[in-house]
């Protein structure tokens, strides 16, 4: 089997999984507890949370474990817009995660918040022109993924930040699908994201736990949380934690790559792989950006065959794809991404998205390109 769906989920790596058995048997205190038990598993929540807040480059202070990222998304964006009232307007774009879509229509409807909705190109790229130009003395919030999950497309961060701080506006990103390939962190002078006020980190993308995720949102800032009770987490997110999910983070954190290496060397071998699959197929239509693209997501359209079918005739041949993202939960609607995007309903509804892993190969990448090859003649076959 070739997995190339990692867009979607990595497996847990053995050490994550080694360093959380024990804190699931037997150091299984709550951190709460003020017993030796309870003791020793406090301490080792916050040794996983300097070691995250080291990985990122931020104070320890400014880290919240979370369950992943949609609790992560609606942390940061809810919390910072209640809590912050400079005003009830936000701006983010059409083609970011439902998590963050699903937020700011609540923050709409139940709240009053005014959003305003950055138009993308075919490409995903938004007009920094634009974006300039909606920023308004009510702006209270930026949000704008830094790596878009099913196109790649990647979004000019370091000037979004710099322009919102100029007008006086706070600024989020879902940094689910860049962390582990582009460098994220957030005090190192030149990096993508120095300056953002608030990020969103989901383990299960890069080999924690189903389950485990931080965000990171600047300490000076109020939060509003969405969970109360014991005011764990400083307060910013009430429950027990899981210790053992936090220890899993922080190792699959310090496990990953050099970003800036990592991102050229995987570059290289997706390049390598559009091209293969571009000059031989016909049908397949790279989307997404082809000079500002993820190191890892190669994703395509096939517009007259069937994209399930494509799919089913890939993973008959061994290699295990998607169609874009996997978290709208049996939804078979085309994708809102490709949609805003300009692209037609018919023709999103056959998209292929291959998503790669640090551990993906040259040769996994030769044989899914000409399985995808394969498959595309078999389906078309049916078609005629």
């Amino acid at each position: 089997m070739i997995y190339l769906d990692n867009a979607a989920t990595t497996p847990v790596i053995p050490k994550a999984l080694e360093v959380a058995w024990s804190y699931l048997t037997t150091e299984f205190g709550n951190p709460s507890s003020t017993h030796e038990l309870g003791l020793r598993a406090g301490t080792a929540l916050e040794d996983a949370r300097a070691r995250c807040a080291k990985w990122l480059d931020v104070p320890g202070a400014d880290i919240v474990f979370t369950s992943g990222g949609t609790e992560g998304d609606n942390l940061a964006i809810t919390g910072l817009a209640l809590a912050n009232p400079r005003g009830k307007h936000i701006i983010s774009v059409p083609t970011e995660h439902e998590a963050v879509l699903e937020t700011l229509r609540f923050l709409e409807r139940v709240h009053g918040f005014e959003i305003t909705w950055l138009s993308v190109d075919r490409e995903g790229m938004i007009d920094l022109h634009e974006f300039t130009s909606d920023l308004r003395p009510d702006t209270s919030l930026v949000t704008l993924m830094l790596a878009n999950n099913e196109v790649g497309t990647i979004h000019p961060l370091p000037e979004i930040i710099q322009a919102a701080h100029a007008a006086g506006a706070l600024v989020h990103t879902d940094a689910v699908q860049a962390a582990g390939w582009l460098d994220i962190r957030g005090g190192k002078n030149g990096t993508l994201l120095s300056g953002v006020d608030a990020l969103t980190i989901s383990g299960h993308k890069l080999g924690a736990p189903k389950g485990s995720g931080l965000t990171y949102i600047r300490g000076r800032y109020a939060v509003e949380p969405l969970l109360h009770g014991g005011g764990q987490e400083q307060g910013r997110r009430s429950g027990t934690e899981n210790v053992a999910w936090a220890l899993a983070l922080a190792t699959a954190l310090e496990a990953l790559p050099e970003p800036t290496a990592e991102a050229e060397r995987m570059g290289t071998l997706r390049d390598e792989f559009i091209s293969a699959v571009t000059s031989t197929i016909p049908h397949a239509a790279l989307t997404g950006s082809p000079a500002h693209r993820h190191p890892a997501i190669a994703s395509f359209t096939c517009a007259g065959l069937n994209g399930e079918t494509l799919l089913l005739e890939l993973e008959q041949r061994g290699v295990i794809v998607s169609s874009g993202s996997a978290c709208a939960a049996g939804s078979d609607e085309p994708s809102h991404v490709l949609l805003a995007c300009g692209i037609d309903a018919d023709t999103a509804q056959t998209s292929v998205r291959f998503s790669f892993s640090h551990h993906t190969t040259a040769e996994e990448l030769h044989l899914a390109a000409a399985a995808f090859a394969e498959a595309v003649a078999a389906v078309s076959s049916l078609s005629n």
